[in-house]
């Protein structure tokens, strides 16, 4: 195959990518920077109204979104269309979908209907509120999921009412969750021989994401409450002001309480009978953040930054997204990575969080172009030259 692949770790896999907006592609990203063939089915631009999910292609978050795929078209509601798909189920890894779940039902593509063509089938599904149940049917949204699995409830400052955090965690968290079952049900195939059917929802990505806030309520029936900057248990945990901005400072355990005292220069508060333990920090978290934010703005962030580093207090700046992008530390990783358009130019983009020591990912392809590849991606899976003409005869690409 020419087209050039991300990484050698997922390269045997084959992908038919039928996702929209936002989480589904957030999970077929993690194959296809993995070096996995994924094929982007889109629908035909004739049959699109207005400029489709995801708005103009060309724009930063679309982008991201889609590098490292390829681009065919396909009417699944047309006959030839659905015909020409359930053939190339016959060869492929794995289908990823985030319709609506009866979408799949109507269309002959769930998973009963995959795996008579081809057992081996890997279906990754992802919906607002899962595929059964009384929600079954409700559209997902990700602010919906955020207010609805608890963590509006727990985000912002007391007393603010509910507050959506900056990113649509649930939406990517879906995603990723997603990719990690299509990954672990490819691993089972190797013992089984069988595909299987791989299914989240938005609701239950932010369920888990709730991660100990939901096990204080599961075990000890403890319901947590909006903490704003603090941290809701270890104290002082925090948004502290300086001379020139603001730091956060995480000062949970007796030691680092220890040693936040002596970079503070106030060896009083380590000794006071209303801060002495954790639980009375806590207990007395506004007298707490008080007394240090009386000493903090004495000095700038970056001050403050060298010197808790010194004692070994964590603690650290609260950049802007240029700010983060200019970090040495930042820099380091590698977080933005590069690629390149058609035209040579370079084009930036944010980098996979984890490295592998022997297949590395990369760039290999910008987003495609709609129905780029629709052609030179049937002859692969088998259809002759003029079984192709027959399809676009038929609009049906």
């Amino acid at each position: 195959m020419s087209f050039p692949r991300a990484s050698q770790a997922l390269s045997r896999f084959t992908v038919l990518d039928l996702t929209r907006v936002r989480s589904g592609p957030t999970c077929v990203r993690q194959l296809a920077d993995w070096g996995a063939n994924v094929i982007k089915i889109e629908t035909p631009p004739h049959l699109e109204k207005g400029e489709g999910p995801g708005g103009p292609r060309d724009n930063a978050d679309f982008q991201n979104l889609h590098r490292n795929k390829r681009s065919m078209t396909l009417d699944l509601k047309s006959k030839q269309g659905i015909a020409a798909f359930r053939r190339m189920v016959e060869k492929a890894d794995v289908v990823v979908e985030n319709f609506r779940p009866d979408v799949k039902d109507r269309l002959g593509i769930n998973y009963e209907d995959l795996k008579k063509i081809n057992k081996r089938i890997v279906l990754g599904s992802i919906s607002g509120f899962g595929q059964d149940g009384p929600y079954r049917d409700r559209p997902g949204f990700d602010q919906i999921a955020q207010g609805m699995g608890g963590l509006m409830s727990i985000t912002g400052e007391p007393g603010r009412g509910p507050m959506r955090v900056g990113i649509p965690v649930a939406d990517l968290t879906a995603g990723l969750f997603c990719a990690m079952g299509i990954l672990t049900a490819l691993l089972e195939r190797e013992v089984s021989g069988e595909g299987q059917w791989v299914s989240t929802s938005l609701l239950q990505a932010q369920i888990f994401m709730l991660d100990f806030q939901a096990a204080r309520w599961l075990q000890m029936h403890e319901v947590a409450k909006q903490a704003g900057n603090d941290h809701p248990t270890s104290i002082p945990t925090g948004v502290f002001k300086t001379k020139d901005g603001y730091i956060n400072i995480a000062a949970a355990g007796q030691v680092i309480w220890e040693r936040t005292c002596q970079a503070l220069e106030a060896p009083e508060m380590f000794t006071r009978e209303d801060f002495k333990t954790g639980a009375l920090r806590s207990k007395n978290r506004v007298a707490v953040n008080e007394a240090i934010n009386k000493i903090t703005v004495n000095k700038t962030s970056a001050e403050w930054i060298d010197i808790f580093n010194t004692t070994g207090v964590p603690c650290g700046p609260i950049n802007s997204i240029d700010q983060v992008f200019a970090d040495p530390q930042v820099q380091h990783l590698g977080m933005a990575i590069a690629g390149h358009k058609a035209d040579g130019s370079e084009q930036l983009f944010v980098a996979q969080p984890f490295k592998m020591s022997r297949t590395q990912t990369k760039i290999a392809a910008v987003p495609p172009k709609q129905g780029q590849h629709t052609d030179e991606v049937l002859k692969e899976f088998g259809f002759a030259d003029s079984e192709i003409a027959e399809l676009h005869k038929a609009q049906a690409v």
